[in-house]
């Protein structure tokens, strides 16, 4: 026999399928109620069962601003009961944002708090490793790319190829001498998390999708301990990227103050766009110091986010030194 809170949810969810809009945001309005008072009652579990459920019955009906309100205030329900991140309760949220419309307004909150709640109650100060991936994801489905990159770069293990192939493709867009640009996007901010294996991932499937597409570019095969790296002439700062990967690997200051020296008129052609990175890279990975400043990472970050194609000057963190190669705590 079914419960109360059972009943009272498909009889909620029969009235919002069969119902007209008015209808449905009543349902909605009744929900809100009935939430409260188990709230009220710390009867968590019936809050959180009626939500989830009839969030979803108005998303699926395509009301998604009602929807998209009890999707909320569930996250609200997770973080008055000090819900823990775990296979059940992100799989809630990620119904619910999933079938939002990807032009509802109340979605970009929904991941917001969502993700304000993994960062309270998980084990990733960043944010739920699985929660990024997805979201980023919808974002690469959008063309959202700026959004998607902040996502998937404190993704999973999975995170790189779906980041890459996006950068591949609005690399595509553009002229072609801009390839190490758009690989950059991936690969320093990676190095950036600590997290060298994904930083690698996403210069190999760069440059495998770039060899495949471009028969005519001329390539040197250059190998070590963990890393591949194929020298293009007519590309010196991908040149660039491969070899900084082998000089992290090596954690040698001498190749990578020899790097810095033979590419330094190609990197100052982009304006000042890697250098911020590149300062902290220097540091985190080479021990090499820099001026300090109290300003955070993300906002040295925004500086190869913002605005299209890379650019702009962003602020200097500190930054601490990476003994090994390193992967960041979650995303493999």
């Amino acid at each position: 026999m079914a419960s109360k809170i059972e009943r009272i949810i498909a009889r909620l969810q029969k009235r919002i399928a069969e119902g007209q809009p008015e209808e449905q945001y009543e349902a909605q309005q009744e929900t809100r109620l009935v939430a409260a008072r188990y709230t009220k009652a710390s009867n968590w579990p019936a809050a959180i069962d009626i939500l989830s459920s009839v969030s979803q019955a108005l998303l699926k009906a395509g009301q998604g601003g009602s929807g998209g309100d009890l999707a909320i205030l569930l996250v609200d329900v997770y973080k008055q009961s000090s819900t823990k991140p775990d296979a059940t309760s992100k799989g809630r949220l990620l119904t619910c944002l999933r079938l939002f419309d990807s032009e509802e307004p109340t979605r970009k909150k929904f991941i917001k708090e969502m993700m304000d709640w993994s960062r309270k109650f998980g084990d990733y100060p960043a944010g739920d490793p699985e929660l990024h991936h997805v979201v980023g994801s919808l974002y690469v489905e959008k063309g959202d790319a700026e959004e998607a990159e902040r996502h998937l770069i404190l993704g999973t293990k999975d995170s790189p190829e779906v980041l890459t192939r996006m950068e591949y493709e609005w690399y595509k867009q553009d002229e072609s001498h801009t390839a190490p640009i758009y690989a950059a996007r991936a690969i320093l901010p990676y190095l950036l998390v600590a997290n060298v294996r994904a930083a690698n991932v996403s210069y190999r499937a760069f440059i495998s999708m770039l060899s495949e597409e471009n028969k005519g570019l001329g390539v040197q095969d250059v190998s070590s301990q963990g890393s591949d790296v194929r020298i293009f002439p007519s590309l010196p700062l991908l040149n660039f990227l491969g070899l900084l990967l082998l000089a992290v690997q090596k954690g040698s200051p001498d190749l990578f103050r020899q790097l810095r020296t033979k590419y330094a008129s190609n990197i100052a052609e982009l304006g000042g766009a890697w250098d911020q990175a590149l300062e902290m890279i220097a540091e985190m990975y080479f021990g090499i110091q820099r001026p300090r400043q109290s300003n955070p990472l993300f906002d040295m970050m925004g500086s190869l986010f913002g605005g299209g194609a890379p650019g702009g000057a962003g602020s200097r963190p500190a930054a601490r030194r990476v003994e090994a190669a390193p992967t960041a705590e979650g995303l493999d």
